[in-house]
């Protein structure tokens, strides 16, 4: 009896010196939570936005806690961002992704260059490539409509809009990008879609490592399963697939990396590319229908387009003027982009506060910006910011409003969807264009509406704070068809 409750005083011991922390004068404020090693991880996971906005309120704008045995100073200060974001010496962005990587697609890429991967992607998406890869996707993006929307449809169809949304952007993305022709390889985008749903419904999960037994089972099940439906994709270049997948693949294979590893490593360009286009569609389609004045708007310029198209040319295929939809979108991304920006400290640093104060950051530490609380949702840069305002982003003559205030100084970032800096996203372009040709689309050629006039936008899922688009906690039910049919 004396030895066991030794050794367990002994182990109790060596765990407070392992986990004891205390501030010191140069740290921000340093909240532990009550639960010894998890901390905040409860509270912080299962929603994010009003946790931080607790610890907001309690400490400022700069704040340290506990969870799950790591500490992750919080910074909430948008002026003073870009002592985060362009620091790559003493924070290193890459550990935290490999270590996402690992834990969401079971993936080691001991090689990885992400500078390579980040050059790769600018080839591909961005400058004379990216006209013909819009056009691409404007071709898809049709035939799934018609596919799902056909034209000798009279009666209106009723389907749930996220569902619609995500499913039809999601297929016409795939066949774009790494599936090719429709009916032209063994592979259906719907077969690739139905896994895909199981999938993305883990991912949270996966990524914060609270996989129940029979969850990660099923984790690993349908990762094999759509690791085997992109087997083919990008292989070689009559695959199909795009000039992008393909390069990616000759990447992957001359750092070494095996088949299994570059099928794992094509399911995470698959969820980069594919997880959040859809989910900002239905947002921004939810808000318009629930905001007759917003919905007016937007068709009204679409319909100044259309009447300047030929039955050849979409003008949506190419570079376009639509002050009034992008105003709509980035509000909608305001409301509903939710990604943690996070780096690891590799070296200790002293962070400079744009309010002239200074703080230590650890080594071994993990920092998180978090702009969808601030600045996205802070009240002194947005009036009234949990109101959807589709002007919000407009100047009284029309042109894009980029002056917003905080603290009497003006913002660099007043809104951070796409991230910020060297990894800021590099498909913003394209994603921005697939998503003006779908609502152009689907508003110009088919009468949408609400199945209950009275509907309102739903909740987010709180539990997808910090991965991109949030995505709603019940769908939004409509009924369309084709517009030239009555």
């Amino acid at each position: 009896m004396f030895w066991t409750i030794f050794l367990i005083f002994q182990a109790v011991l060596l765990y407070f010196l392992l986990t004891h922390r205390s501030r010191s004068k140069s740290d921000p404020p340093l909240d532990k939570g009550i639960i010894p090693w998890l901390g905040h991880a409860l509270e912080f996971g299962k929603d994010a936005s009003k946790f931080l906005d607790r610890m907001k309120q309690k400490h400022g704008d700069i704040f340290t806690v506990r969870a799950a045995g790591r500490y992750v100073t919080v910074l909430l200060d948008p002026h003073s961002y870009d002592a985060v974001i362009n620091d790559s010496d003493s924070l290193d962005f890459s550990r935290y992704a490999q270590v996402l990587m690992e834990r969401i697609f079971n993936l080691r890429l001991p090689h990885h260059q992400p500078s390579n991967v980040s050059a790769l992607m600018k080839k591909h998406f961005m400058g004379v490539n990216l006209a013909a890869l819009n056009s691409t996707m404007s071709r898809h993006l049709q035939a799934s409509l018609k596919t799902e929307m056909p034209q000798n449809q009279k009666d209106w169809k009723e389907q749930g809009l996220f569902n619609l949304s995500y499913s039809l952007l999601f297929k016409a993305g795939y066949l774009s990008l790494f599936g090719g022709e429709q009916n032209n390889n063994g592979t259906d985008p719907s077969s690739v879609y139905e896994e895909y749903k199981k999938f993305d419904g883990l991912l949270t999960k996966m990524a914060r490592g609270t996989l129940k037994p029979e969850e990660k089972r099923a984790a690993q099940s349908v990762r094999q399963r759509l690791c085997g439906l992109l087997a083919p994709a990008g292989l070689t270049q009559d695959s199909g697939a795009s000039p992008w997948l393909h390069a990616y693949r000759r990447l992957l294979q001359e750092d070494g990396a095996d088949e299994e590893t570059q099928r794992k490593a094509v399911l995470m360009q698959l969820w980069a590319t594919q997880g959040n286009v859809g989910p900002a569609a239905f947002w921004l389609l939810g808000y318009l229908l629930t905001n007759p004045e917003a919905l007016t708007a937007v068709k009204n310029e679409f319909s100044a387009i259309s009447t300047m198209e030929t039955s050849e040319t979409s003008l949506l295929d190419t570079p376009v003027n639509t002050p009034v939809f992008d105003s709509a979108l980035e509000e909608t991304l305001r409301l509903t982009a939710a990604p943690f920006i996070t780096r690891e400290v590799v070296q200790e640093k002293t962070l400079n506060m744009a309010d002239g104060q200074q703080y230590l950051l650890r080594k071994g530490d993990r920092v998180c910006l978090f702009p969808f609380n601030s600045p996205q949702k802070d009240p002194e840069i947005h009036h009234e910011p949990q109101k959807y305002k589709y002007d919000r982003f407009l100047n009284k003559d029309g042109s894009v409003k980029r002056d917003f205030y905080k603290g009497g100084r003006r913002l660099k970032y007043y809104t951070m969807p796409w991230g910020a800096g060297a990894n800021g996203c590099v498909g913003k372009k394209f994603a921005i264009n697939t998503i003006r040709q779908f609502v152009y689309m689907v508003l110009t050629n088919y009468d949408l509406e609400l199945s209950d006039p009275n509907s309102q936008i739903p909740e987010v899922n709180a539990s997808r704070y910090g991965f991109g688009m949030l995505q709603p906690e019940r769908d939004l039910l409509v009924r369309y068809r084709p517009r030239n049919t009555h």
